[in-house]
């Protein structure tokens, strides 16, 4: 299944994209449920993907079933392509991020690769929806972007091993982990280049972990103005999803809803000879795998919020 938020007279809506058009899950559930006269039996009709995330497995299964009667009974709300969308999941428990995870971004870097995970995290101030304006601060001038694959958690976490960590994904998406290197170059810390407002789109769509078999098979790539700047696959990750879940969950619980943005491959513009950063103005388009296409378009800040800071 692939979810989507999307907006419909101001108001959030949780939709299920079937062959291009997208189901209202929340209508979907309620028609389902009504018409077979099933007991609810404590289960909440899912309306966000969070609520969905936080009904566990049972209710992740139950709205896939509601969706699937639905596509032979009513009428997709919308295509993909014509819906406002918004950030699948607006608001993560925690957001982890990695650094360093692929090996040619780690050389072309000039840094060692590492021996563990570097594990970073970002706030929910950073999480922007698909085609969203991100807005370039005053305060920094090398903006640079990172395709990733992000992983969300579907069920809590701790002490995991690596073999069955990936049975703890509900899905995974595109990121693109947006870096102010000026910033987060400043110390040792990379926490203020990493966390400016919008600095991490997520989407278009959340694609759930059974249509994805493999993550360590997905091709990625970044275009800035239509102009390709990374093709990579996840094969090239030091350590995969499995090994970065498990590692974290030993250190701390992981719960569902939680985002783990994965790291990014080769061709970044901090890795470049001749660094031509991000400007006002420039577009940058995220694909992971057959996950769609995730857009957004820097711009500058109102003035007003733009002062400089030192």
């Amino acid at each position: 299944m692939r979810y989507v938020a999307f907006s419909q007279k101001n108001t959030p809506h949780l939709g299920a994209v079937v062959e291009g058009a997208v189901f209202d899950v929340g209508r979907a559930c309620r028609g389902y449920w009504r018409q077979s006269a099933r007991r609810l039996n404590g289960i909440a009709i899912p309306t966000t993907l969070d609520a969905l995330l936080q009904g566990g497995e049972k209710t992740w299964t139950q709205a896939a079933r509601a969706v699937a009667w639905a596509t032979k009974r009513h009428a997709p709300v919308g295509r993909l392509d014509r819906l406002q969308l918004l950030a699948p999941l607006p608001h993560p428990g925690k957001i982890l991020c990695v650094g360093l995870n692929y090996r040619r971004h780690a050389a072309e870097s000039g840094m060692a690769a590492p021996l563990t995970p570097v594990l970073f995290s970002k706030f929910n101030n950073s999480i922007a929806a698909p085609d969203e304006r991100v807005p370039l601060p005053a305060n920094a001038e090398q903006y640079d972007y990172e395709a990733e694959l992000a992983v969300v958690i579907g069920k809590r976490a701790r002490n995991v091993s690596k073999r069955d960590a990936l049975s703890y994904v509900f899905g995974y998406c595109n990121s693109n982990d947006l870096s102010a290197r000026d910033l987060q170059m400043r110390t040792s810390q990379w926490l203020l280049g990493k966390t400016p407002d919008k600095f991490l789109p997520l989407g278009p769509c959340i694609v759930s972990a059974d249509e994805v078999p493999n993550p360590q098979k997905l091709r990625i790539r970044c275009w800035v103005n239509g102009q390709q700047r990374q093709d990579s696959n996840t094969a090239d990750m030091i350590f995969s999803i499995a090994h970065v879940i498990s590692y974290a969950s030993q250190y701390f619980t992981l719960e569902p809803g939680d985002v783990i943005s994965t790291g990014t491959p080769e061709g970044v513009i901090f890795g470049m000879e001749q660094k031509q950063w991000l400007r006002p103005g420039d577009s940058v388009a995220v694909e992971v795998g057959d996950f769609g296409r995730l857009t957004n378009l820097m711009v500058n800040v109102p003035r007003a919020a733009g002062a400089k800071l030192r």
